[in-house]
C-alpha cells in the first residue's frame, strides 16, 4: 500500500470520520483557505487510482467512499516502519518502545493479557 501525503492523509481522515460523500461535501469540511474544486477532485482521483477511494454514480456526479480502512492504513503503516527500522523484527520494535519508555513493562504485560484472552 502506497503511502499518504500529509494533504491525502488529511482528506482520508475526513472520510474515515464522515463516510460517503461528493467533492464538493468534502470541500466545505477543509479548513479555510478551502482549495479550488478543481484541485480537490484531482487529489480524490489520485486517491481512487492509488485505491484509498472508490465511488458510485449519483445523479451527474459521484459519491466518494474509503476503499481502506483507517485501520488497514495503520497497519500497513507499522508493518513499513518495523521493515525499514527493525529488519522485520516486531519483538525489536517493542523492545525498543520498552527501551524508550514509550510502553511500561506493565502496559505491555496488560497487553499479553488482552492477546491470550482474545485467543
Amino acid at each position: 500500500m502506497k503511502r499518504l501525503s500529509k494533504k491525502e492523509e488529511e482528506i482520508m481522515e475526513l472520510f474515515w470520520q464522515n463516510g460517503p460523500m461528493t467533492v464538493s461535501e468534502l470541500r466545505e469540511l477543509l479548513p479555510e483557505p478551502k482549495p479550488h474544486q478543481n484541485t480537490i477532485s484531482t487529489q480524490v482521483r489520485l486517491l481512487e487510482s492509488n485505491g484509498f477511494l472508490s465511488h458510485t454514480k449519483e445523479g451527474m456526479g459521484y459519491r466518494y467512499h474509503a476503499a481502506v480502512s483507517r485501520d488497514e492504513y495503520s497497519n500497513t503503516s507499522i508493518g513499513r516502519i518495523v521493515s525499514h527500522c527493525f529488519e522485520n523484527s516486531y519483538i525489536d520494535a517493542v523492545s525498543a518502545l520498552v527501551k524508550d519508555d514509550k510502553i511500561s513493562v506493565d502496559e505491555l504485560k496488560e497487553l499479553i493479557n488482552r492477546i491470550e484472552k482474545e485467543n
